[in-house]
C-alpha cells in the first residue's frame, strides 16, 4: 500500500528512483511521481497509472531531471482521486519543499483550514500537501527542527521523506505506526518503505522508530528521537538477496513463490526441532519460556490469510497444547471487550510485520499489560519489534499480493509453538514426537504436491466457465476451505466463498446448483465421515465437486467429478498440503482469466492504514 524510494549519493538519481518504484509496484497504487534537486531547483514528474507511464514522461525531460538527490512515490489514493495533482511528492507554496508520505493525516482539515487564513493556496485535495505547507510555515535553518514542531502540531500515521531546495545534498525522513528504512552504502544512502526497493544497493538496514528522525547524507546518517536529542544506531544486515527478489524463469512471482514452499517450509523449521525428545527449539520464545507456562489461554489474531492459518493454530494448540484459543480478526479486536488478565496472551500473525489492524490489535493488547507474541516474515518490522517475543518466518521475500508460502511457513510455526506449549504441558514425549518427526518430512510431501501443477490447469481448463465457487471444509480444514476462497477471488475476480462444512445444510447449500461448482476439502481424518455425507448431499442437488483427498481413497472418486490427491500426514498438518493445490488452482483461473496475477486491482501486499 504506497511506496516510497529516496536516494542521495554519487549517481544519478532518476534511474535509481525509477527502479525502486518498479520493486515496489506490488505494494498497490494508483499513480507514482518523483522530485529530483537540481542546482537548487527541485524538478518534479508525476503519473497517472503504472510506473512504466511515469518513466515515458521522465525521457522527454531527463536533461531537467539529472541530479543525484531525490524522492519517489507510489500512491494508492485515501484523500482525493486518483490524478496527478494528487500524486505525490507534494510541495509547499514556492516549489522548495517537497513531501512524500504513506499514511494518513488525521487532523489535516483543521491544519489546512489555518494555513488557508495565512494565505497558503493548495493544488491538491490530498491530506499531505499539509504538510509541506506546513514546513514552509515552521522553516528555520536547521530543517530538523522545523520537522520537529511540524509533528507536534499533526495525528495519525505517518512516513515522511522530504528534500529541500536549499539543501540539495540532503534527505529528512520520519515515521510513526508506518514503516520506514535506511539503506547505507559507501558513498550512498538510500530510504524506502519496504527493503526490496534498495536490496540491489546494500543489505545493511536501520530501522527508524516511531517520531524519530532521520538527516541524511550520503556519507552520514544523523538520527534524533523526539527529544530531539542525537542517538546512534547500528545496521543491520538483511539475511535475503536481490535474486531472491526476481522472478527468475518464472512468468510470475505467484507462480514462483508456490514453487518454492519445500524450501521455505524448510527454512522455517531449520534448527527449530528436538526430535529425540520430541520437542521444538523456539529462540524467539526463550526470554518468556516462563511466563508462557502460566499462559492458559491464547487469543491468535491476523487479517486476511493471517487469519485463516491463526484458526489453523487454534485447533493445533486446543488439541494438543490443551490451551484455550480464539481467534480474531485484528480488525475487530479492540472493539469489543475481551477479558484479558496476565494468563492470556495475544499472538500476531503477519507477513510484512507492518499491518495496521494487527498493530492495532497489539497495542490494545500491551495496554491491557498482557504478554504479546508475533510470528512475522520480516525482520526488524514493527510487529517484530513492538512484540514482547516471536518467531520469524524465515521464507524470503514474498512479492506476489496474494499470499502462499508465508501461510504454509505460518501453519509449520504454529505446529512448532504446539509442541513447545504443549510440552511445557501434559504433552507426551510419543506425541511430541510424532508431531516433530512429521513436520520433518512434511517438505517432501509437498514436493510431491509441488508435481500436480499440470494436472490441476487441466482441470481449471474444465471449469472455466464458472462464475461462482464454494470451498468447503471442516475442522482444521474449515480454515483451508477459508483461504482458498481468497486466492482465488483475490486474484481471478471470480466470486468464491469459503463454508464450515457442518454450516452446508443450514443455508449455504441453496446456492449449490449445476452452474456452482464446490471444491471440497476431505482427507482421510477425524471427521471424514461427516463430510462424505455433505459431499453427498451437493452431488444429490448437482453439484459438481472437486475432492482433495487422501492419496489412496478411491471411495471418493465414485462422487466426485474430479479428484486431487495429497499425501497422508498427521491431521493437524493437512492444511500445508491442502492449500496447494487451491493455490495452483487459483493461479491458472487467474491465468485463464487474463488477470494481473502478482498485482490484482485494487489490493495491496501490506495495509498500513485502518
Amino acid at each position: 500500500m504506497c511506496g516510497i524510494i529516496g536516494y542521495t549519493g554519487d549517481k544519478q538519481v532518476l534511474p535509481i528512483l525509477i527502479d525502486g518504484l518498479k520493486k515496489l509496484e506490488y505494494r498497490g497504487y494508483d499513480s507514482a511521481g518523483l522530485a529530483i534537486i537540481n542546482n537548487k531547483k527541485i524538478e518534479s514528474v508525476k503519473s497517472l497509472g503504472k510506473i512504466i507511464e511515469l518513466e515515458k514522461k521522465t525521457h522527454s525531460l531527463k536533461n531537467n531531471l539529472k541530479g543525484e538527490t531525490g524522492i519517489a512515490h507510489t500512491r494508492w489514493a485515501t484523500h482525493g482521486e486518483p490524478s496527478e495533482h494528487n500524486a505525490h511528492p507534494h510541495s509547499d507554496s514556492h516549489g522548495k519543499i517537497w513531501v512524500a508520505h504513506n499514511g494518513i493525516i488525521e487532523n489535516y482539515k483543521e491544519l489546512k483550514e489555518k494555513l488557508a487564513q495565512k494565505g497558503h493556496v493548495f493544488k491538491s485535495e490530498t491530506d499531505t500537501e499539509i504538510i509541506a505547507h506546513l514546513l514552509e510555515d515552521l522553516d528555520e535553518d536547521n530543517f530538523s527542527n522545523s520537522i520537529q514542531n511540524m509533528l507536534q502540531l499533526i495525528k495519525g500515521a505517518y512516513a515522511f521523506v522530504i528534500i529541500h531546495a536549499n539543501h540539495p545534498d540532503k534527505i529528512w525522513a520520519t515515521r510513526f505506526a508506518s514503516p520506514l528504512i535506511i539503506g547505507a552504502s559507501k558513498d550512498e544512502t538510500l530510504i524506502a518503505s519496504d527493503v526490496s526497493a534498495i536490496i540491489k544497493y546494500t543489505r545493511n538496514i536501520i530501522y527508524l522508530d516511531d517520531k524519530e528522525i532521520a538527516e541524511i547524507q550520503k556519507d552520514d546518517i544523523k538520527i534524533f528521537n523526539s527529544d530531539n536529542k542525537e542517538i546512534k544506531k547500528t545496521p543491520e544486515l538483511i539475511e535475503w538477496n536481490i535474486e531472491q527478489a526476481e522472478k527468475g524463469n518464472f512468468p510470475h512471482f505467484l507462480i514462483k513463490e508456490i514453487f518454492e514452499q519445500k524450501e521455505t517450509i524448510q527454512n522455517s523449521i531449520r534448527g527449530r526441532t528436538i526430535s529425540k525428545i520430541g520437542k521444538a527449539k523456539l529462540g524467539g520464545l526463550e526470554a518468556v519460556k516462563d511466563k508462557l507456562k502460566e499462559i492458559d489461554k491464547i487469543i491468535i489474531t491476523g487479517m486476511g490469510t493471517a487469519y485463516c492459518a491463526g484458526i489453523v493454530g487454534k485447533y493445533m494448540l486446543e488439541e494438543y497444547a490443551g490451551i484455550f484459543t480464539t481467534t480474531d480478526l485484528a480488525s475487530e479486536f479492540r472493539y469489543r471487550k475481551p477479558k484479558l488478565d496476565q494468563k492470556t496472551a495475544l499472538l500476531a500473525i503477519s507477513q510484512s510485520g507492518e499491518t495496521a489492524d494487527t498493530l492495532a490489535a497489539i497495542k490494545e493488547a500491551k495496554e491491557k499489560d498482557i504478554l504479546t507474541l508475533g510470528i512475522v516474515n520480516v525482520v526488524g518490522s514493527f510487529i517484530a519489534r513492538d512484540t514482547n517475543a516471536g518467531i520469524y518466518n524465515h521464507v524470503g521475500p514474498e512479492i506476489s499480493v496474494a499470499s502462499t508460502k508465508a501461510f504454509t511457513s505460518q501453519i509449520s510455526i504454529l505446529a512448532l509453538l504446539t509442541v513447545f506449549l504443549g510440552r511445557q504441558r501434559d504433552m507426551s514425549l510419543t506425541m511430541g514426537k510424532r508431531i516433530i518427526d512429521e513436520i520433518l518430512v512434511i517438505d517432501k510431501k509437498v514436493d510431491s504436491i509441488l508435481k500436480l501443477n499440470e494436472k490441476i490447469k487441466e482441470i481449471c481448463e474444465k471449469y472455466a466457465w464458472a462464475e461462482n465457487f464454494a470451498f468447503i471444509g471442516r475442522k482444521y480444514n474449515m480454515a483451508t476451505a477459508y483461504e482458498g476462497a481468497i486466492k482465488l477471488k483475490e486474484i481471478s475476480y471470480i466470486h468464491a466463498e469459503g463454508f464450515a462444512a457442518g454450516e452446508l445444510k443450514h443455508h449455504s447449500i441453496a446456492l449449490i446448483d449445476k452452474k456452482f461448482p464446490s471444491i471440497f476439502i476431505i482427507p482421510e481424518d477425524s471427521v471424514y465421515d461427516k463430510n462424505l455425507s455433505s459431499l453427498i448431499q451437493i452431488k444429490s442437488r448437482n453439484g459438481k465437486v472437486i475432492a482433495i483427498t487422501t492419496e489412496g481413497n478411491k471411495e471418493i472418486e465414485k462422487i466426485a467429478d474430479d479428484v486431487i490427491y495429497i499425501p497422508k500426514t498427521l491431521e493437524m498438518l493437512t492444511p500445508i498440503l491442502a492449500i496447494i493445490p487451491l493455490q495452483f488452482f487459483a493461479y491458472h483461473m487467474a491465468i485463464l482469466k487474463k488477470c494481473d496475477v502478482d498485482k490484482p486491482r485494487n489490493l495491496a501486499k501490506s495495509v498500513t492504514v485502518e
